[in-house]
């Protein structure tokens, strides 16, 4: 892990409750927060820049429009400036015109994610029938991703979470039952059986009664692998029946728990012992979501004691050589601190998120690789953007294009 990470050179939290920072209530003193709306300010500037040389062809929400489309429907919400709006519609608008048209139906990397911005998007500037349409064919998707046409997987940059993911989004954005929890509950039947019959086939129903893979490998992490699909499985009425939760799901997240490392991280595939990715998509920084949500489901103590030594790897291996993205870099990394804070408003884990940012504000100081796509929203500068006025709302904030 040292190889990828750069020394972390801030103090740890000396218990202080308040600071210059935030006071005793978590409330950001006006002092920082206008530093964070000052960067946040002149990071849009330069990512505005740089997206003049952006593929024009890229419609996702992982690297292309559909992601600075994202980001700015967040502003939107975060500021109140109606010129976000404006350009969320632009950007999406943008993506509509350059769908996959293939058998990609993720959020974030398929044709779902347009879609369902779109539909946000339209909503919020009242024109409702435009926004309509876009759920509907968001829904036409459905049935492909039942019968995984093209052998769909079941994981989230490609997979049926994937798609369910956006179903969730649409929900959540406007308040309203756009699509019926029964369809977000097929989709998790079939994952279940998916993962059921794979377990099955492995000869592994006594150690997890589910399993997954993507490319033949058993994935752990976030994005590809077993975490990313428990922390959806366990979310309240996605899965009908308790039977299913204590049957299937708490055996499987407990065989995930037994992979940890030494170190309090975990390998990036079931079987790997090399301990070195610390990121969202492989490692302790997208577990500690399955971890947190199995907490809140199934009480055990052990769930967050786990969670809490991600939090503590990722505090010291956590800003990456690789830069300040979301997927692998130290902006999304810092979203593992602001969920901990969230369960126990512990302070510390609200001061690790600001000193995270403090790094991430000195965006480009630290010698950090530059990545394929450095404006986007999972690689690049729009992710640190979305952080840093996430961070303004701490109780508001989510992980972006996947935290529920």
């Amino acid at each position: 892990m040292d190889s990828r990470a750069l020394k972390n050179p801030y103090p740890e939290h000396d218990g202080s409750p308040e600071s210059t920072l935030f006071n005793a209530q978590g409330e950001l003193t006006a002092e920082f927060s206008q530093h964070l709306r000052n960067q946040v300010s002149a990071l849009l500037v330069e990512m505005e820049n740089g997206l003049k040389t952006a593929d024009p062809r890229d419609c996702t929400c992982y690297t292309g429009w559909t992601g600075i489309a994202l980001l700015y429907l967040h502003l939107h919400g975060v500021f109140g400036n109606p010129s976000f709006l404006t350009k969320a519609l632009d950007a999406v608008s943008h993506a509509l015109r350059h769908m996959t048209q293939r058998h990609d139906v993720t959020f974030l990397c398929g044709d779902a994610g347009p879609l369902a911005v779109a539909a946000v998007t339209y909503y919020r500037l009242q024109r409702t029938q435009e926004g309509n349409e876009c759920v509907h064919r968001l829904l036409q998707l459905h049935q492909r991703v039942l019968q995984g046409t093209g052998s769909l997987p079941d994981e989230l940059l490609y997979g049926r979470m994937g798609y369910l993911y956006a179903l969730v989004f649409v929900n959540q954005q406007l308040g309203q039952e756009c699509v019926p929890l029964q369809n977000i509950q097929q989709i998790s039947e079939v994952v279940l059986a998916s993962g059921e019959n794979l377990s099955r086939r492995f000869r592994l129903q006594d150690q997890s009664p589910l399993m997954y893979e993507w490319y033949q490998e058993h994935y752990v992490g976030a994005a590809h692998g077993l975490a990313g699909i428990y922390y959806y499985l366990l979310q309240p009425g996605f899965v009908s029946g308790e039977e299913k939760l204590h049957r299937l799901l708490k055996p499987s997240v407990d065989y995930v728990c037994r992979l940890r490392l030494p170190s309090g991280n975990y390998p990036a595939c079931v079987g790997e012992e090399r301990d070195h990715l610390v990121h969202w998509c492989h490692g302790a920084p997208g577990v500690i979501y399955m971890l947190l949500q199995a907490y809140k489901v199934f009480g055990a103590p052990q769930y967050l004691d786990d969670a809490l030594r991600c939090g503590d790897l990722v505090w010291r291996w956590g800003l990456l050589r690789k830069g300040y993205g979301l997927c692998h870099g130290a902006a999304g990394n810092a979203y593992c601190f602001l969920a901990l804070y969230r369960l126990n408003r512990d302070p510390k884990q609200l001061y690790r998120a600001c000193m995270f940012a403090d790094w991430c504000i000195n965006y480009g100081k630290h010698g950090c690789q530059t990545p394929d796509t450095p404006f986007s929203l999972f690689e690049g500068l729009a992710g640190t953007i979305y952080f840093l006025s996430d961070l303004l709302q701490p109780m508001k904030s989510r992980f972006p294009a996947f935290e529920v």
